[in-house]
């Protein structure tokens, strides 16, 4: 019997299939075998890569459903089809997550000196009155409150940003609530160290400090309710190269577009006030699958933060130092060396150095015309980068 390779029951969707990847990553982070603060690690970049996901692929098919594109995908799903499946996936990965960090993450942490602390109304007195004095010296010069009624719209949400929304009422009178907000200032540490005694580490993030403080932001109105929230945006680029007369400000124009993009996702803490939500799924035009509860900390990358925390190296793997290449182990320059026969490089056993020092090389030589090679994801002070850029000068 010939086999019709083109029958969907032979595939599956590419989104779903992304899902069952960020699964691998978070098994990681619930493997026992695996150092603790490794495994604060993978959590943390499930959480980045389903940022990612959202942005860029769930955007897209939101795009394609509102131009009502119904076309299937090669394993038979349609852009709503895949966007239903992938809300309940999603959901279930997300409830994994937290179920991963407050179940088997927090309570390890715990048992090896750290303690996080989750509500700020879990704190010592002695320890209030620091967080507190902590917010006014360094927190509270940063922060932008805004209040929303008649003569003031509804601000702009950004993209990815921690914010904490609150419902508040002018003091000492009957007037109707008004929403208001605060954004989480990303130019100070999210995680804040509490002096403690011993060698107990005792941490509490920023949220709470501001949350724990928020009567002070808005002097005349009581705080009925706030919650932390976070919403991701439509951040997908189109961009016609044939078109753009000028790539380079046609990339600056979809870039400052990505601010006002559709909101795809709402993170708010579980269990928040009925009339906070409200507000916020009108105002930011958000549907009821895209909400997502969530039972503990906003936005687990921070985690990679505390991943760099001293004191724990005993809960990491150890680091590990890349041999040098043998055929490179000497005076003369790297084509010099080149010129001599082929040089395989291992990586990550054998130092990546050579890469470094062939473009930086590549880049200051007179007789070199073009340097052509792909980058994939380089840091923010990527030392190829800095030799590209002397090049291009």
């Amino acid at each position: 019997m010939e086999i019709d390779f083109k029958d969907p029951k032979y595939y599956t969707n590419r989104e779903l299939s992304w899902v069952l990847f960020d699964y691998r990553v978070l098994n990681e982070a619930r493997d026992k075998s695996i150092p603790l603060f490794e495994r604060l690690k993978f959590l943390s970049i499930t959480a980045s890569n389903l940022d990612e996901f959202f942005m860029i692929r769930v955007a897209s098919l939101k795009d394609m459903e509102n131009a009502g594109y119904t076309k299937k995908d090669i394993a038979g799903m349609t852009p709503t089809e895949q966007l239903k499946a992938l809300h309940v996936a999603i959901h279930e990965l997300v409830d994994l997550q937290y179920s991963t960090y407050n179940r088997s993450l927090l309570p390890l942490l715990e048992k090896n000196g750290l303690h996080i602390v989750r509500e700020h109304e879990q704190l010592t007195a002695e320890e209030a009155t620091y967080v507190d004095q902590y917010f006014q010296e360094n927190v509270y010069p940063v922060l932008t409150p805004m209040a929303v009624d008649s003569s003031r719209p509804f601000p702009l949400i950004r993209n990815k940003s921690l914010n904490i929304g609150a419902m508040v009422r002018k003091k000492n009178s009957d007037e109707e609530l008004e929403f208001a907000t605060v954004q989480v200032p990303s130019v100070l540490s999210r995680v804040v160290r509490i002096p403690s005694k011993g060698k107990a580490c005792k941490i509490i993030l920023l949220e709470e400090i501001i949350e724990r403080n928020m009567d002070k932001l808005f002097l005349n109105y009581d705080i009925v309710c706030a919650h932390p929230f976070r919403i991701m945006r439509n951040a997908d680029l189109s961009i016609d190269e044939d078109e753009a007369a000028d790539l380079l400000k046609e990339i600056e124009k979809q870039l400052k577009k990505r601010q006002w993009g559709e909101v795809i996702r709402l993170e708010i803490q579980e269990k928040p006030d009925k009339r906070l939500l409200k507000v916020l799924k009108k105002e930011l035009m958000v549907n009821e699958e895209d909400i997502f509860q969530i039972p503990g900390a906003l936005d687990l990358t921070f985690l990679m933060k505390m991943y760099g925390m001293e004191g724990f190296d005993h809960l990491k793997t150890p680091g590990y130092t890349p041999q040098p290449v043998p055929a490179l182990m000497n005076d003369d320059d790297i084509f010099t060396n080149i010129r001599k026969g082929d040089i395989l490089l291992m990586h990550p056993y054998e130092s990546f150095d050579p890469v470094v020092d062939f473009v930086r090389t590549a880049a200051k030589d007179p007789d070199v015309l073009a340097i052509k090679q792909t980058l994939y994801r380089v840091s923010g002070n990527s030392p190829i980068i800095a030799a590209l850029i002397k090049a291009a000068e």
